[in-house]
C-alpha cells in the first residue's frame, strides 16, 4: 500500500473516530459507568416506556406509507411523462432543504386551532396539533424522500425492457408491476426504508414543535432524552440515547441479514 493511500485512510478513519465513534462510545461509557442498576431503573420508568413505545408506534405508521408513498413516487417520476415533473421532483426533496422545525411550525399553521383546517378539526372533534397525528404527519414529512430517492435510480438502471414484455405477452399492469418491477427493484426499497426508519425514530425537531413534549402522552423517546437532560436526569438521558443507538443499530442489522440472506437464495 502507498503512502499516499494509508495517509487517506488514516485520515479518514480519524475523521469518523472523531466525529462519530468517540462520541457514541462517550455515551454507553456515561451510561453504563455505574452499572447496570441504575440504567435498568431509568428505562423502566413508565414515561421512558411510554416515550419508546410512542416512537415505535410512530414509525410503524409513518414507514409503511413512506414506503408506499416512495414506490408509486418513484414509477411516476421515472416511467411517467408530463409536464411538472421536475417541479415535482423538487417537492419530493422538499424535506431535505427545509429545517425539520420549520416542517413543525408549518404544520401547526396548517392544522393548528388558528390554521387552515384548525377551526374545521375541531368542530369535527378532531385534535391533529399537540397529539399523535400531528407527530405522525411531521414524522412522515421528514421522511418523505427517502424511499422515492433510493428506488428511483434503480427503476432507471433497470430500464423498461422487461416490463414491455411482459405486456406483450398479456400481462396487466399490477401483475407486470408485482411480477417483474418490483422483485427488480426490492434493494433500493430496502436500502429506502432502512434510512426512512432511522430518520423516523431520531426525528426531533418537527416532532418538538407538534407535539408539545407532555410527558406520558405526546413524548417520544428524542424528546424525553433531551427532557430527562434539561431536568439533570443524567442518567436517564444517556440510558434512552443507548435505547435510541441499539435501535437504529438493530434496524441496519437486521436489514443486512434479510439482504445477505435473500441474496443467498437468489444465487442458489
Amino acid at each position: 500500500m502507498s503512502f499516499s493511500k494509508l495517509g487517506l485512510r488514516t485520515v479518514a478513519l480519524g475523521y469518523l473516530a472523531l466525529l462519530l465513534v468517540a462520541p457514541v462510545a462517550m455515551i454507553f461509557y456515561r451510561t453504563f459507568e455505574h452499572g447496570l442498576a441504575p440504567v435498568w431503573e431509568a428505562i423502566t420508568e413508565p414515561n421512558a416506556i411510554h416515550a419508546f413505545w410512542l416512537s415505535i408506534e410512530i414509525v410503524a405508521i409513518a414507514v409503511p406509507l413512506n414506503t408506499i408513498f416512495g414506490i408509486g413516487m418513484a414509477l411516476l417520476l421515472e416511467r411517467g411523462r408530463f409536464r411538472g415533473k421536475v417541479l415535482l421532483g423538487l417537492l419530493v426533496d422538499l424535506p431535505f432543504a427545509i429545517s425539520p422545525v420549520v416542517v413543525g411550525l408549518a404544520l401547526v399553521l396548517v392544522y393548528g386551532k388558528t390554521g387552515w383546517f384548525g377551526g374545521w378539526l375541531t368542530e369535527h372533534g378532531i385534535q391533529v396539533i399537540f397529539s399523535v397525528p400531528g407527530i405522525v404527519i411531521a414524522t412522515a414529512v421528514v421522511s418523505l424522500p427517502f424511499v422515492a430517492r433510493e428506488t428511483t435510480p434503480v427503476l432507471r438502471e433497470l430500464g423498461t425492457d422487461a416490463e414491455q414484455a411482459a405486456a406483450t405477452l398479456g400481462a396487466s399492469t399490477w401483475q407486470t408491476f408485482w411480477k417483474i418491477t418490483l422483485p427488480a427493484i426490492r434493494w433500493g426499497v430496502v436500502y429506502g426504508v432502512v434510512l426512512t426508519t432511522a430518520r423516523a425514530l431520531g426525528e426531533f425537531g418537527a416532532v418538538s414543535v407538534v407535539s408539545g413534549r407532555i410527558e406520558g402522552q405526546t413524548q417520544t423517546l428524542p424528546l424525553y432524552v433531551q427532557g430527562q437532560f434539561e431536568n439533570f436526569d443524567i442518567t436517564g438521558a444517556y440510558a434512552a440515547a443507548v435505547v435510541l443507538a441499539l435501535l437504529a443499530l438493530g434496524t441496519l442489522l437486521a436489514m443486512n441479514i434479510l439482504t445477505r440472506r435473500t441474496r443467498g437464495r437468489t444465487t442458489v
